[in-house]
């Protein structure tokens, strides 16, 4: 768990330092669009993997 946490952190400052930077203004909103998309696929999917499966009679 402690390396995801770290992971995580470490890439959220470098997309502020990135979508903070004057020369990707313009496409910052369309890029975090497309990251969230992305996350919320991922989500999706690790939650639906995660489910226990229930016995059909």
């Amino acid at each position: 768990m402690n390396p995801i946490i770290k992971f995580t952190t470490l890439f959220g400052l470098l997309a502020m330092e990135i979508a903070i930077s004057e020369s990707f203004r313009n496409v910052a909103p369309i890029a975090g669009w497309i990251f969230l998309v992305i996350a919320l696929v991922f989500v999706v999917r690790s939650f639906y993997a995660m489910r226990i499966p229930t016995k059909s009679k």
